[in-house]
């Protein structure tokens, strides 16, 4: 059992400015430079054997309680352990946003993931620029990028599970806007701005007004006892409001409203964030179901932000000049299968769960469906990915090409095709300044983490659908093994995993349909060299993606362990075999060759 800590680190700080010393040597002047900081807290939440923790998205719920009665800071950032600040400014250009005309929509900000440490040559795509710098942003251009999980900037108003004040209800390509009313809550006839927030902070009902559907037998389901947290809601959206300088801004707070001094903490204040952090505080309540970061996947950052999308929500994509957060990522080809492996497996939970974009309100734009509906069908393509990979081998083994007849019609469709697949890839590479090189190691690591990772996740995610089976994954190390002195050494160590072993039999199975092809051209009496060029061109193009894989596990020193070979091996000359025994070739008319008998 480990109990609750809680230290202020930093207490808060008062309503009188505390201007900075001004000392006749120094060629600056600090004296009318404001030096206050703002309050720090350290928090570590009781855990209890028997209770469930949720592991981040409970932390990170608890979190949003702790802060709600503490501080109740309008606006939530959030990164992880592995990230650092590298652009202080960032979360005023993020603030712009939210504080525009429409603002009050707007539920996070989320900022692109960068990363250090990564190898020049990016060799298993850990930067992902093709989804940061492309698919993000194309998304930014409908209802807004989801939620990745760090980097992002929140309105606590939005993670209590309420409706936006404005929202756009859509059917089909038609949609009409309907008007949802808030009850004025601050900003009475006849009061001042600090009568207002006073009135606010008074009075524990407050969320009523936000929702028709909340009842005062429904608030204590819904965010537990705790009145604090209650009183606290409306504070919270009053001050996330935009100011009220424009006839547009329409849930606008008037200006000078947020200068009213902040209370101390006493002894109660303090108790209370205790409190809402234990470990049966969530219990009959609809933390992490409603409210909060979502319970119950692994991918609990993506559910989270399509519950926010799918009640009329907006998120905005900010890119920054100068990159806002900066973090490391594992560079080791195992740990990277495994870390996709757990994005792919928590994609697989959320296409078998209420989750599931077949099931989203009207209020979800369709092309933003369409887009939350590829992030649960994706790791589905691995059972076609698979099969086109083995398809040029079975095809050279048997000395069929994979399409009978080549007549004019269908070389003008496949040209078609092509030159439409090309032509669109050179746009949105163009589009999203994307070099070529990140976008063909993006394609890369696309085959090898779908005939690998996004398999297995399928399967896991059917086990435990069907079976109940939980799976548990493996942590990522980020940290080099050995050889300190190279920042990149942890980039050639191979690591045992069964993650490897489909990608190996791919590309071994490939290799020797290429030799047993050529072999058997060579000996022919009718050697077809174009039918071996044809067939073997597709074969050598799987190769040639399956590359970063080859070269990652001929690790520095050849370390590669002998049992990922053993296996492989096996499993390749075993469906060989199996071909052969099911389609023998033909003994040739000259009677150079017998034919092949199996034993």
């Amino acid at each position: 059992m480990r109990c609750d800590v809680r230290q202020v680190m930093l207490k808060p700080p008062s309503p009188d400015p505390l201007y900075g010393m001004h000392d006749e040597e120094q060629l600056i002047d600090f004296s009318d430079v404001d030096i206050r900081l703002p309050m720090l807290v350290y928090m570590s939440r009781e855990k209890r054997p028997g209770y469930d923790h949720n592991k981040k998205a409970g932390a990170m719920n608890a979190l949003v309680r702790c802060s709600a009665v503490m501080s109740n800071g309008p606006f939530i950032l959030n990164f992880d352990c592995d990230h650092y600040i590298n652009n202080a400014q960032a979360i005023r250009e993020a603030m712009c946003f939210v504080m525009d005309r429409g603002g009050e929509r707007i539920a996070y900000i989320q900022f692109p993931q960068r990363f250090e440490g990564i190898d020049p040559s990016d060799r298993y795509a850990n930067n992902n620029t093709v989804f940061f710098d492309g698919n993000m942003r194309a998304l930014d251009g409908l209802q807004g990028p989801m939620y990745v999980g760090t980097g992002c900037m929140f309105r606590r108003f939005a993670l209590y599970g309420f409706d936006p004040p404005r929202t756009t209800e859509y059917t089909g390509l038609l949609f009409k806007k309907k008007k949802v009313t808030l009850s004025k809550v601050a900003d009475p006839a006849g009061e001042t701005d600090t009568q207002s927030l006073n009135h606010k902070q008074q009075g524990g009902g407050g969320a009523v007004d936000f929702d028709a559907e909340l009842t005062s037998m429904i608030v204590p389901r819904r965010f537990g006892n705790s009145s604090a947290l209650m009183a606290s809601i409306p504070v919270a959206e009053f001050q996330a409001r935009p100011l009220a300088d424009h006839p547009a801004v329409q849930h606008g707070r008037p200006p000078g409203s947020l200068t009213v001094p902040r209370p101390p903490l006493d002894p109660p204040t303090v108790a209370e964030a205790v409190s809402v952090i234990s470990c049966w505080y969530e219990d009959k309540t609809e933390w992490g179901d409603r409210v909060g970061w979502i319970y119950g996947s692994v991918t609990e950052d993506v559910v989270s932000g399509y519950r926010m999308h799918n009640r009329g929500w907006r998120s905005v994509y900010c890119i920054p000049k100068r990159d806002a957060f900066l973090g490391t990522a594992p560079i080791n080809m195992t740990d990277r299968l495994h870390q996709v492996l757990r994005w792919a497996t928590g994609s697989v939970e959320i296409f078998f769960s209420r989750n599931n974009a077949f099931l989203a309100s009207r209020r979800l734009m369709f092309l933003q469906r369409v887009a939350y509906l590829n992030v649960g069908i994706y790791p589905f393509t691995s059972i076609f990915l698979l099969v086109y990979c083995f398809i040029p081998a079975l095809s050279l083994f048997s000395g069929f090409f994979i399409v009978q007849t080549l007549n004019v019609a269908f070389l003008c469709y496949l040209l078609t095709i092509t030159i439409t697949l090309i032509a669109l890839g050179i746009l949105e590479v163009k589009w999203s300044g994307i070099e070529l090189e990140d976008w063909w190691r993006n394609e890369q690591f696309w085959l090898i983490s779908g005939t690998s990772a996004h398999l297995y996740a399928v399967v896991q995610g059917l086990l435990k659908v069907m079976a109940g089976i939980e799976i548990s994954f493996t942590l990522t190390a980020k940290a080099a093994v050995e050889d300190n002195e190279d920042i990149y050494a942890d980039l050639y160590v191979v690591k045992w995993s069964s993650l490897l072993i489909p990608p190996i039999t791919i590309g071994m199975i490939n290799l020797i349909a290429i030799a047993f092809a050529f072999a058997r051209t060579v000996y022919s009496d009718n050697p077809r060299w174009g039918k071996f060029i044809g067939g073997g061109f597709f074969s050598f193009w799987v190769l040639a993606h399956l590359y970063p894989f080859a070269k990652g596990l001929m690790g520095r020193r050849g370390k590669t362990p002998t049992i990922v070979f053993v296996w492989s091996g096996l499993i390749s000359i075993t469906i060989s075999l199996l071909w052969v025994a099911i389609s023998p070739p033909e003994a040739s008319s000259g009677g150079r060759s017998a034919g092949f008998q199996f034993p």
